[in-house]
């Protein structure tokens, strides 16, 4: 994990670009991984936690709709957690993590492990679901882990569509 984030640092630092996170389930975990970096500050705007739904709203404009359409857990609810990450601050790159980590508050639909992400910037917006096995403890690893290589993957990427 710290590689990842030395290497994301890296790559912001080049790209003279700003992170800024959005997260749920990981609780700060992704900033805090990026935090525990030397010279962050470089490339690091903020990091909002956002775990309750009305969190998501109030600090991140995520529309009540959203919620109640397609719920917490959701790869709309990620998409509109990123964008309101970059709208709600100086940010130039956002990643948004939302999941149910478990061991409760899995349902059929929404297992425990499903876990959601988008990341944004201007002009493009990615969002994924993945399922993780293991402890709470492990599938907030896995997602820290996922979220800072996705940042690393939109970096690398020369487009500016948004993909799903």
């Amino acid at each position: 994990m710290h590689e990842l984030a030395v290497r994301l640092g890296q790559r912001l630092k080049a790209a003279d670009a700003l992170l800024v996170t959005a997260e749920s389930c990981t609780g700060g975990w992704v900033a805090q991984a990026v935090t525990s970096v030397s010279g962050a500050s470089a490339w690091f705007e903020r990091g909002f936690v956002t775990y309750s739904n009305a969190a998501k709203v109030e600090l991140l404009g995520v529309p009540s709709a959203t919620l109640e359409r397609h719920g917490a857990v959701s790869e709309e609810t990620a998409r509109e957690m990123a964008l309101g990450a970059l709208r709600c601050s100086r940010g130039h790159v956002a990643v948004a993590v939302t999941g149910v980590a478990g061991p409760t508050g899995g349902t059929e639909a929404k297992p425990v492990g499903l876990v959601c992400f988008a990341w944004a910037r201007r002009g493009e917006t990615r969002s994924e679901s993945r399922h993780f096995a293991g402890d709470r403890e492990s599938i907030r690893r896995q997602s820290v882990e996922r979220a800072l290589q996705g940042v690393l993957d939109l970096l690398a990427s020369n487009s500016g569509t948004e993909s799903r």
